[in-house]
């Protein structure tokens, strides 16, 4: 037994994915584009909010302290909805990996993502699997220089796109393009594009699967959110063991099959499909439907085999699964060999048995009669999709999206803040009065300017006077606050004067629309020391 720790880092050896068509990968494509278009659209689309408003529809306003988006628009105060919102998106993360697995990893990270868009431009520059690997193994020649120059200008491109999409969340989209294409925007703006294209390159072009297992941390999370009855991409080894390619010369069928569905669909031919689950080996030996093809290896990006169980490497992409249904369908054995499945619907032994008991509808039935019937069924995809703990999640994620929902459309369109000058706390008058002094901050949210009239309430006999006006009214400008000082002053031989402490009441009222809001703090009397 060696006492030599494994190594924490290996460098990173090529992998080239083969081409795969099938359910899944028309999932992921449905996706890759969804995701991408909403990417690069979103910045584009114009919101008319009225006069004095920002018409773009989703906008991080970091300048004036404001995210817009559509008919929405979060204050800073109302970080509320943004801390919400992250709540929800980590419970939704929580629950689809305790139902599915890593599909956020295997379909929407953008990881994922543009590192599959950088492998479809690199297979369609380059070919498929096999012209990939010989023009990776090829001397440097002109064909060479060409078709990798010609990849990575188109990488390049994709890069300084993504760079530039994002920084169009943050200001006008087209006051912006223009600007950086006249040299004109901030250097700040072009810093920002600079490292997002530089780290879009590099991540998705050249690091790919080792971004995934060396800098994210989530595959070290997700064990968390994972038990036995997670639905996850597996192979089922009790059926696919011993593996082999029955009468097919091993060397021979495994030259012909990777990279080539013609040869895998002539073993097929080859194979007697009405014997499913009597496939034998030139020595006699019972084999599984798995004829070791290694179609799941060749098309996995993270260059895996599933077949070896889980590994941390596996992001759940699922194109493994497209393969093998392919080879399945191709040599006359039902698909699911490799599959969504979950630990708790292994059989209790492990020995080989047909295809047939995994209760497959294509599957024939002869199989599952007489004394090799099995005593186990696989649970319903519903019982592993609703669990408790799903459940609980799920409970969760409602339940603060409705209070965000509620929260959004009973906020009011004005609103205060009342802040007491801690020093001093009082100021006692010549004329004996005791008076208070207080920051009051007024947000209109409004398209136009408000005048806003102050009152008091709660303690009586106390006089309110706003600093630099003769009348208790505020004008606030269009879409902004106003931070105004105002004095409470409480005459002589009043309670409140008297008093330590009073509570205090500040009334706001929208002169024009005559909404009102309110907020409460108190007043420190003489004795308050």
């Amino acid at each position: 037994m060696s006492n030599t720790a494994p190594p924490l880092f290996t460098a990173r050896e090529p992998i080239f994915p083969r081409r795969v068509s099938g359910f899944f990968r028309r999932l992921k494509w449905v996706i890759l584009i969804l995701t991408l278009g909403v990417y690069y659209i979103t910045p584009w689309i114009r919101w008319d909010r009225g006069p004095n408003l920002p018409d773009q529809a989703v906008l991080v306003d970091l300048a004036n302290r404001r995210f817009h988006f559509f008919w929405i628009e979060i204050w800073p105060h109302e970080f509320y909805f943004v801390a919400g919102l992250l709540i929800m998106a980590g419970l939704g993360l929580f629950l689809f990996t305790s139902a599915l697995g890593r599909v956020w990893c295997g379909y929407a990270c953008p990881q994922t993502v543009w590192s599959d868009l950088f492998m479809t431009v690199e297979r369609w520059i380059e070919g498929d699997r096999n012209a990939r690997i010989r023009l990776h193994n090829a001397p440097w020649s002109w064909r060479k220089a060409r078709l990798r120059g010609a990849k990575w200008v188109v990488w390049l491109l994709i890069a300084v796109a993504t760079g530039g999409a994002w920084v169009f969340y943050f200001a006008d989209a087209p006051s912006l393009a223009r600007d950086l294409v006249t040299l004109q925007a901030a250097p700040v703006a072009y810093a920002t594009i600079a490292v997002l294209t530089a780290a879009t390159f590099i991540f998705g072009g050249f690091m790919r699967e080792q971004v995934c297992i060396y800098m994210c941390p989530w595959p070290r999370i997700q064990g968390a959110m994972m038990d036995p009855g997670t639905l996850t991409v597996g192979y089922r080894k009790w059926r696919g063991e011993p593996r082999g390619k029955g009468g097919v010369k091993r060397q021979q069928a495994a030259a012909e099959a990777i990279g080539s569905g013609d040869a895998v669909a002539r073993y097929g031919a080859a194979l007697d499909k009405n014997t499913a689950g009597d496939r034998k080996s030139r020595r006699g030996e019972t084999l599984g439907d798995c004829i070791d093809c290694n179609a799941c290896v060749a098309v996995c990006p993270m260059g895996i085999d599933i077949r070896e169980g889980q590994q941390m490497e596996c992001i759940t992409c699922a194109l493994c699964i497209d393969a093998c249904d392919d080879v399945m369908a191709k040599i006359g054995r039902p698909r699911g060999l490799i599959d969504y499945l979950a630990l708790d619907d292994e059989p209790p032994t492990q020995p080989r048995q047909s295809a047939a008991v995994a209760g497959l509808a294509e599957a024939p039935a002869g199989d599952v009669t007489g004394a090799n019937a099995p005593s186990w069924q696989p649970k319903p995809l519903w019982q592993h999709v609703f669990r408790p703990r799903t459940l609980i999640y799920t409970a969760a994620w409602a339940a603060i999206g409705v209070a965000l929902v509620v929260a959004l459309f009973i906020r009011p369109e004005i609103d205060m803040t009342v802040a007491p000058v801690r020093n001093p706390t009082f100021v006692t008058l010549s004329h004996g009065s005791i008076r208070n002094a207080y920051d009051i901050r007024l947000r209109n949210k409004h398209g136009e300017a408000r005048d806003f009239r102050l009152s008091l309430g709660g303690t009586t006999g106390l006089q309110l006077r706003v600093e630099g006006a003769a009348d208790p009214v505020v004008d606030v400008p269009a879409d902004t606050s106003r931070l105004q000082r105002v004095y409470v002053i409480a005459p002589p031989q009043t309670a409140a004067a008297a008093a330590p402490r009073s509570d205090l009441q500040f009334w706001v009222e929208d002169l024009r629309s005559g909404e009102r809001a309110y907020g409460d703090t108190i007043f420190n009397g003489k004795d308050s020391q």
